[in-house]
């Protein structure tokens, strides 16, 4: 049987506090160290659950193991990219080749974001920007809970989560402010590496 590393929660890559007024401590605690947990947990006992299953030639459990991973391994994923999409120093807007490339694809940077808070606001998970290697463009999803609307081959390259856990303590029901407080710490420099990365591997 091959072996496979266990998925790990990756540390914040700022302080629990960096990210203040915009978003609490106390709600960066609770979002990393217990929500962003439990998807490792989910992911990781998921896999043992189909490795068991594997080796005794067993499978009645394996079919929601296999769901299992599709939402803890989604929601591991996201989460990542979201910690890594916001910097205390962030805010402002994109430039560069991104920049040219969401003109491109949304008509302009307003017309993205207009776009993309409508998705945040819909949604019941994630809003993502993503890029399509199948039609090479840029695009918008609404994605329920952490893997329902996913664009297969899609590559996520900024994420929104917009699950109650991550506004709810600081913004009550008003989650059109968080939205808002999210776009005062995007790095738009990690999400041009992202973009950078994907398409230089596609096109």
């Amino acid at each position: 049987m091959s072996e496979h590393s266990e998925p790990d929660l990756p540390p914040l890559p700022y302080d629990y506090d960096a990210l203040e007024p915009h978003i609490s401590e106390q709600v960066l605690t609770w979002h990393h160290d217990t929500h962003h947990q439990g998807y490792v947990n989910g992911l990781e006992s998921a896999e043992k659950t189909l490795a068991e299953n594997r080796e005794a030639g067993e499978f009645g459990t394996s079919a929601g193991a296999i769901r299992n991973v599709t939402h803890n391994g989604s929601g591991h994923y996201l989460h990542t990219l979201f910690w890594e999409n916001m910097d205390p120093n962030g805010g402002g807007e994109p430039d560069g080749a991104l920049r040219e490339r969401i003109e491109e694809d949304f008509g302009s940077y307003e017309g993205w974001k207009g776009e993309f808070e409508a998705a945040a606001g819909a949604a019941g998970g994630w809003a993502l920007l993503v890029y399509d290697p199948v039609a090479k463009q840029l695009r918008n999803l609404v994605v329920d809970k952490h893997d329902q609307g996913a664009l297969w081959g899609s590559h996520p390259i900024l994420a929104l989560d917009v699950w109650e856990h991550s506004y709810y303590y600081d913004y009550g029901p008003d989650r059109g402010s968080f939205i808002d407080a999210f776009f005062e710490v995007v790095d738009w420099d990690n999400v041009a590496e992202q973009y950078e990365k994907v398409v230089s591997r596609i096109e």
